[in-house]
């Protein structure tokens, strides 16, 4: 294979096009959030994937867990939930088990304004996505995402 292959050429024009399509539906939800609720998009996505844990085996993230989730480094979700706690939408604590180990929890008013967020999210992505299905190269990209089922 050469660097003109159009085989590698059409997998790095498919990875434009999957590029572009996130960076249309980040800005969107950013903007949503932002203005509607004080929020970004990596501060409600934190929140939401904290907001799933249980109390059962195994329900507690542990920071490089949470990070992975959110698609960040181990410090900037660090510095992420120390903006979060600040605001009293989380806390901090030891795991009873584990001293060493640091859980975090969404607080009631966290979770409140998850709640608060979740249509804005949920509208803002829909927006994006209606708004990119318009565009050939991003369609495919588009439905792809539409037909995905997830088990959350």
């Amino acid at each position: 294979m050469t660097a003109t292959d159009p085989a590698l050429t059409a997998l790095a024009q498919g990875w434009c096009a999957l590029s572009l399509l996130h960076g249309k539906i980040e800005s969107r939800i950013e903007r949503s959030l932002q203005s509607g609720h004080g929020l970004s998009a990596r501060e409600y996505s934190l929140l939401d994937v904290l907001s799933r844990q249980h109390n059962g085996p195994g329900g507690h993230l542990q920071m490089k867990q949470v990070a992975d989730a959110v698609v960040l480094s181990q410090s900037a979700t660090t510095r992420l939930v120390t903006r979060l706690e600040d605001r009293g939408l989380l806390t901090r604590y030891l795991c009873d088990t584990d001293r060493r180990g640091i859980y975090t929890d969404v607080t009631e008013a966290g979770l409140t304004l998850l709640a608060e967020a979740r249509p804005t999210n949920d509208s803002a992505l829909r927006a994006a996505l209606d708004e990119a299905s318009d565009n050939p190269e991003l369609a495919p990209l588009v439905r792809a995402v539409e037909e995905l089922k997830i088990a959350v």
